[in-house]
């Protein structure tokens, strides 16, 4: 079978590779979209996401749709279209009973943080554990299904705030995250929501997507003492000073983007001054079901695509996808 993998940085191959047979509780699927996300660029452009080095080939890919190839329980007909949850969680650890995806020793597909890799599923066809699948609801189209992982991760986050309803939302960075924050926070009754970038085309997909207001930070400061929920999205430290001024006193702020492992200057004051709540935010535990529910009720979240791209143009899509000017979302269509 075909399978796109990482060889190193700036070498992305598309490999023949042997077809994959299911055992015990495993069902082959026919993948047929995958989106590209921060990890996989940087594990492309870079060999590397952050300290995870890529030490044997790596097939990318946990923003996942495809067709129920082979189950030999016969629980999934061929052809059911569905979606997945990448994670394996880990070990149960007291007190993290109810939050599995901070336990440790658990895999994540696409990723080099485990050895062997834990691989991807941009590839013609892939195993998962029976206990991944999600079936997907009429009328969610394949394209729009492979969204359901990173919405997944803004409504985790969105969760960890407390939920938004008839709340002032700012979001921190309009980048593919971002945006679905946005239109999450629309979706589930914020009373309004803005977003910020440096650049221009992601304020207008923002805006696509039902952003009230967009301020570009290099031309237009963050009103301070303004929102209730702010979500950092953008994972760049002097973000988060502006971002502590702009919520109102004891107002809630959670970190979505992953940011650098080291040292960096933030002003706290306002953090202390004003009792913010701070939080953290790691991937999700069970919300990609709210995920594939949203996404078949509210179609306009998957204005936040803005590339289909065939597997055999690999690189031009992960040119694309590394420039947010111009892109949101980037999907690679592969073979289902």
């Amino acid at each position: 079978m075909k399978a796109l993998m990482i060889h190193g940085k700036d070498d992305i191959r598309l490999d023949e590779v042997p077809t994959p047979e299911p055992t015990g509780d495993q069902v082959r699927v026919k993948m047929a979209f995958g989106g590209i996300c921060g990890s996989d660029l940087h594990y492309y452009f870079e060999g590397k996401n952050g300290e995870f080095v890529v030490r044997e080939p790596l097939c990318p890919g946990h923003e996942m749709s495809g067709t129920v190839d082979l189950d030999p329980s016969g629980e999934y007909e061929p052809g059911t279209p569905v979606t997945f949850h990448p994670a394996t969680f880990g070990t149960p650890e007291e007190g993290l009973e109810d939050k599995p995806n901070l336990w440790p020793n658990g895999a994540y597909l696409g990723s080099a943080s485990t050895w062997p890799h834990t691989q991807g599923a941009m590839s013609e066809y892939y195993l998962f554990d029976k206990s991944q699948l999600r079936r997907l609801p009429e009328g969610l189209s394949l394209k729009d299904a492979a969204l359901a992982e990173p919405l997944a991760v803004g409504l985790h986050a969105i969760k960890i705030a407390g939920g938004v309803e008839g709340k002032k939302v700012l979001v921190s960075g309009s980048g593919p995250i971002g945006l679905l924050l946005v239109a999450a926070a629309v979706s589930l009754g914020a009373a309004e929501v803005t977003a910020t970038d440096v650049l221009d085309g992601p304020l207008e997909r923002a805006a696509s997507v039902g952003a009230t207001r967009t301020i570009n930070v290099t031309a237009e400061q963050i009103p301070a003492l303004t929102y209730d929920v702010a979500f950092e999205a953008s994972g760049v430290p002097v973000a988060i000073t502006p971002v502590m001024a702009a919520v109102r006193r004891a107002g809630t702020v959670v970190q979505v983007g992953m940011l650098p492992d080291e040292p960096r200057p933030i002003n706290l004051a306002a953090f202390v001054s004003k009792e913010i709540t701070y939080h953290g935010t790691f991937r999700f535990s069970d919300e990609v079901d709210q995920a594939v529910e949203m996404l078949a009720s509210d179609p306009r979240i998957a204005g936040v695509v803005t590339h289909v791209i065939p597997a055999e143009d690999a690189v031009e899509a992960f040119e694309t996808a590394k420039n947010s000017q111009i892109s949101g979302k980037v999907l690679v269509e592969l073979w289902g």
